[in-house]
C-alpha cells in the first residue's frame, strides 16, 4: 500500500533558488506541452494521415527541441509533467471524473508552484534531489522530524506556497493492523461538531471562532485597500504585510483543524471496527447559500478522506449510508419517518415550534436529540 507523508522543507538559500527554478521549469514544460499538444492535434483533423498526439510524441518533441538552458535542471521534471499531461487528457474523456475539464495552461501567479521527481532519496533524515550533469554544489534539503520515514520512496511532489516549501513523499510499505474491538460506532457529520456513540467533538472551538473572525478583519482590510489603490494596492508595504498576516492565520486555521481531525479518526479506527458515515455530496451542499461558510469551515471532505484511507490502513471498515437515507427524520425508536411539513430542517420545526436539535416523533411520542437519533439511525446500517 501507498502511505503519502507531508513534510516541511527548510533549504539554505542555493538549494532555494533551485527549487524555485524547477517550480518554473515544471509550468514551462507543461505550457510548452499542451501547446504542442493541441498544434499536432489540430494538424491531425485537417489531415488524417498525420498521427494524433500522444505522450510519446509530445515528450519526444520538447526533448528534441530542448534548450542549453534546460539541460542545467533535471530531466525528470520534463519527463513527469508530460506523463500528467496525458493523465490529465485521458481524464478529459472521462465526464465521471472529479474537476472534469480540458486542461489549461499553468499561470505564475497561482499560489501553488510545484515539480516532481521520482529521482529523490532519503538520505540521514535529509530529502536528497537528483542533481543535473555538470552541476558541482549541491545540497540535501532539511525536513521537519517525522518518525515514519521508512518504506520504497515512490514520485515526490515538492511544491512552494506563500514563501513556504512542503514536499508530499508516498512511500510504498505493507500494511499495518490494528487489534479488533468487536465494536461499531457511527458518526453524524454536523455544522461546528461531529457526534459518534462516545459523544461530540467539536470542531469550531473558541480560539478557531476567534481566527475566523481576525481572518475575516484582514480580508475587510485588503479589499478596502484594492478599491482604493487599485492595481497598485499589491505593492505597498502595508498590503504585503496585511497579506502576510492573513496567510499566517489562514496556517494557524488549517493546522488546528486537521490536528483535530487527524486525532479524532486514529481514536475511532482505534476503539472500533466498523465505522458508518453519511455518502454526502459535500460539493453540492455548499452551493447553497444556507451554510455554506460553515461546511467549507466543518471540514466534511477532509474527515471522510482522512477516515478512508486510515480504516485501510488499519484494516477496518467503513460503512457508507445512502446520499438519501433520512437518519435525520427517521425516529430510533419505533422507525417513523417525518414528512412534509413535520420535517426537521436546520431551524428546527415551524409547524410544532420545536427547536433544531429536538426530535419529537409524533406516532410513538419519543423524545431525543436530534443528533442523538440521526447517531443511532446510521448504527442500524450495519
Amino acid at each position: 500500500m501507498i502511505r503519502t507523508l507531508k513534510v516541511r522543507l527548510y533549504p539554505n538559500r542555493y538549494m532555494m533558488k533551485v527549487l524555485n527554478k524547477l517550480c518554473d521549469y515544471r509550468r514551462y514544460c507543461w505550457n510548452e506541452g499542451l501547446a504542442t499538444w493541441i498544434d499536432m492535434y489540430d494538424l491531425h483533423t485537417i489531415d488524417s494521415t498525420n498521427p494524433r498526439p500522444n505522450v510519446y510524441s509530445v515528450r519526444n518533441e520538447l526533448v528534441t527541441n530542448k534548450a542549453d538552458w534546460q539541460y542545467q535542471l533535471s530531466a525528470r521534471t520534463l519527463q513527469l509533467a508530460i506523463s500528467d499531461l496525458g493523465k490529465a487528457w485521458q481524464n478529459f474523456f472521462d465526464k465521471t471524473q472529479l474537476d472534469w475539464g480540458k486542461p489549461r495552461f499553468k499561470s505564475k501567479k497561482a499560489v501553488r508552484q510545484g515539480f516532481k521527481t521520482d529521482r529523490a532519496k532519503i538520505v540521514n533524515g535529509k530529502l536528497c534531489l537528483d542533481k543535473p550533469h555538470g552541476i558541482k554544489t549541491w545540497y540535501d534539503i532539511r525536513i521537519n522530524k517525522h518518525e515514519d520515514l521508512s518504506g520504497e520512496l515512490k514520485v515526490v511532489s515538492v511544491y512552494r506556497e506563500n514563501g513556504k516549501y512542503w514536499a508530499s513523499l508516498p512511500f510504498e510499505m505493507a500494511p499495518k493492523s490494528k487489534l479488533l474491538t468487536n465494536q461499531n460506532t457511527a458518526v453524524d457529520v454536523n455544522v461546528g461538531h461531529l457526534n459518534y456513540t462516545g459523544g461530540l467533538i467539536n470542531t469550531l472551538p473558541n480560539h478557531l471562532i476567534r481566527l475566523y473572525q481576525r481572518i475575516k478583519l484582514y480580508q475587510k482590510q485588503l479589499a478596502h485597500k484594492r478599491v482604493i489603490n487599485g492595481k497598485k494596492a499589491n505593492k505597498s508595504n502595508n498590503y504585503i504585510a496585511v497579506r502576510a498576516k492573513l496567510q499566517r492565520d489562514y496556517r494557524k486555521v488549517t493546522n488546528i483543524q486537521h490536528d483535530l481531525i487527524q486525532k479524532f479518526t486514529t481514536k475511532l479506527v482505534t476503539d472500533f471496527d466498523k465505522i458508518v458515515i453519511e455518502d454526502l455530496n459535500i460539493k453540492k451542499m455548499q452551493m447553497s447559500h444556507v451554510a455554506s461558510k460553515g461546511l467549507q469551515q466543518s471540514l466534511f471532505g477532509y474527515f471522510r478522506q482522512v477516515l478512508s484511507y486510515k480504516c485501510e490502513w488499519y484494516g477496518k471498515e467503513i460503512v457508507l449510508a445512502d446520499k438519501y437515507y433520512p437518519s435525520t427524520q427517521r425516529c430510533s425508536k419505533c422507525g417513523h419517518i417525518k414528512k412534509g411539513s413535520d420535517k426537521i430542517t436546520l431551524r428546527g420545526n415551524a409547524k410544532h415550534h420545536t427547536r433544531h436539535n429536538e426530535y419529537i416523533c409524533y406516532d410513538c411520542g419519543a423524545v431525543l436529540d436530534r443528533d442523538t437519533n440521526a447517531v443511532a439511525n446510521l448504527l442500524s446500517l450495519i
